[in-house]
Formats: structure tokens, C-alpha cells, sequence
């Protein structure tokens, strides 16, 4: 009896270590199975990216990700590309790579008789020429008297509303503070029902001049940029200001808003006025650093000669 009992002992330890030894046969060939998978998946990828690589190399830009077992092929986003809007100021757009871009929210400063009106409406006609719509708001200027200062230089106003490219909206600066509080009002209303493509506030000095402290005058410059860059248009805002005696806390709180800051000087130097224009900033543009004389002629304003020494008056 004692053995059988050693017989039958004996033959489930054999049995045992037998599984013991095909169990570890099968883990070493399942391992031997997944090194050997993973050199294989390697050697493949490898050659993918040298592929991609020489692909590279040769003027291609096509990419390769692994997404499960399939390998797909990514075509990278083109850029964007950047838009710009002409001003059409004779030597003025080669000054900030060919104009502003489109719809951004520009600011132009100077003061009195520097040639901003002109500047502004110079900006406007040079779309209607091209069949864009355009519309000036301003807060201090008559239509007639402003339609007849334009005929001078050769711009009939009139002819372009009637073919339905020009508005003219003479607004208060309390209507501009309605307008915010409202979220757009009227003047929302006109650039989206005619579908406006550039336009002029002149000026919006008057309208700053409502905030006594820099914080309002910040939340309301934000509010009044936030509300232009959501009408698709290319906005010119225009601010009277001495450049060379600037109030801080008006220009600091409009300036952080704008895409671009474009300054005209009016100074007497050697006995007579001289006028200048310098590009102070303009996001996204390599811009001309320098200062430049400019001319009012019959034809508007003309970019002259850069000014090796600028010395203001």
C-alpha cells in the first residue's frame, strides 16, 4: 500500500514539473514572440521616418502618426494668409508691408491742421475705387461742408453714395455711449445690413473726454474695440492730439486696444509749419521705423523723402 501511495506521489511531481517546464517554454516563446514583434514594428518605423525625412529633404512636407495599427498620413494646416487693406496714400503702403491688415482696429493721432480728416477719407475713397463700402462716422463734422471740403481733392462723395459705397452718420458722443451700452445699435445695424468694409470714426476725442478716470476710459475703449473686431470691418479711429503733449491716460487706455498707432506731426521748424507722419506700432508688420515728410495735395496726401533728423517744434 505505502507503494502505491509513493508511486502516485511520484507521478504528480513528475506531472508538475513537466507543466512547470512547458509553462516556462511558453513564456519564453511568447517573449522571444513580442521582442521579435516589437524589432520588426521598429525596424518599420525607422524606415518610415527616413522616408519622411528624405521626403522632407526634397521639398515634400507630408507626416505619418500611428493611430492603432494603421498608419495615417497628416497634411499639415497651410498658414493663413494675411490680408492686407491698401490705404492708398501715394508711398504710405510700402511703409507697412502693403496697408493695414484686414480687419484690424488702427488709431491715428495728431492735432489740429495735422491732416487726419484727409488722411481718414484718403483711407475710405481708396475702397470705393475697388467697390468696397465704406462708412464715416463723426461727431463733429456737417455731410455739406464735409462733401464740399472733399471735392477739393477731387473726391465726389455724393456720387458714391448715390451708387450705395458711402455712408455718412453724424453721431454724438453720448449716442457712442448708448451704442456700448447697447451692444451696437444703429451703427451696428448700417455695417451689417450694407456689409461695411472699411470705416472712419472721426474723431473719438470727444468720446474719451466722457470718462474722467483711466479705468473707464480703458473699459470703454475696450468695449468700443471689442465691438469693431466683431463687425468683420477695417476700422481707422482718429484722436486730436498734441503728439508732442499727449494726455497719458487718454492715449494709453486707446493705444493698448489699437492694431496700430499711425501719429502726424504739424510743427514749425526754420519759421514755417512742416508736416511729418511716423508708424508707431502696428501688430504683425515689420513697419518702417523712421519719420517721413508728407504733402496735402489736389490729390490728398502724398508720402515725401524719410527725415534724417527729426527735431520737433
Amino acid at each position: 500500500m505505502a507503494k502505491k501511495i509513493k508511486k502516485s506521489k511520484k507521478k504528480r511531481v513528475k506531472k508538475t514539473m513537466h507543466k512547470i517546464v512547458h509553462s516556462k517554454h511558453k513564456i519564453k516563446h511568447s517573449i522571444k514572440h513580442k521582442i521579435k514583434r516589437a524589432v520588426k514594428h521598429h525596424k518599420k518605423m525607422h524606415k518610415m521616418h527616413v522616408k519622411d525625412a528624405r521626403h522632407k529633404k526634397h521639398g515634400g512636407h507630408g507626416r505619418q502618426r500611428r493611430a492603432g495599427r494603421r498608419l495615417i498620413n497628416l497634411v499639415p494646416r497651410k498658414k493663413k494668409k494675411l490680408i492686407r487693406v491698401p490705404l492708398g496714400i501715394p508711398n504710405f503702403d510700402k511703409l507697412i508691408q502693403g496697408g493695414f491688415e484686414k480687419n484690424t482696429t488702427n488709431l491715428l493721432v495728431g492735432g489740429s491742421g495735422s491732416g487726419k480728416t484727409i488722411f481718414a477719407a484718403q483711407f475710405l475713397v481708396s475702397g470705393m475705387k475697388k467697390g468696397e463700402k465704406c462708412l464715416y462716422v463723426t461727431f463733429e463734422e456737417k455731410k455739406e461742408q464735409f462733401y464740399e471740403n472733399m471735392k477739393e481733392f477731387g473726391w465726389d462723395l455724393e456720387e458714391y453714395e448715390k451708387k450705395g459705397l458711402f455712408t455718412f452718420l453724424e453721431y454724438t458722443p453720448i449716442q457712442v455711449k448708448t451704442m456700448l451700452e447697447e451692444g451696437g445699435g444703429s451703427i451696428e445695424s448700417i455695417i451689417l445690413k450694407k456689409k461695411i468694409d472699411r470705416m472712419v470714426f472721426d474723431s473719438i476725442t470727444s468720446f474719451a473726454l466722457l470718462f474722467e478716470d483711466e479705468l473707464s476710459k480703458r473699459e470703454a475703449a475696450l468695449a468700443l474695440f471689442g465691438l469693431i473686431r466683431g463687425w468683420n470691418c477695417t476700422a481707422l479711429l482718429t484722436l486730436e492730439e498734441e503728439p508732442l503733449a499727449r494726455d497719458k491716460a487718454t492715449s494709453s487706455a486707446l493705444e493698448f486696444e489699437s492694431d496700430s498707432i499711425i501719429i502726424l506731426y504739424f510743427v514749425r521748424q526754420r519759421g514755417e509749419r512742416e508736416r511729418y507722419v511716423e508708424v508707431m506700432k502696428m501688430r504683425g508688420t515689420k513697419h518702417s521705423e523712421k519719420v517721413y515728410a508728407f504733402e496735402i495735395g489736389k490729390g490728398g496726401i502724398i508720402i515725401k523723402r524719410p527725415v534724417s533728423k527729426f527735431i520737433p517744434g
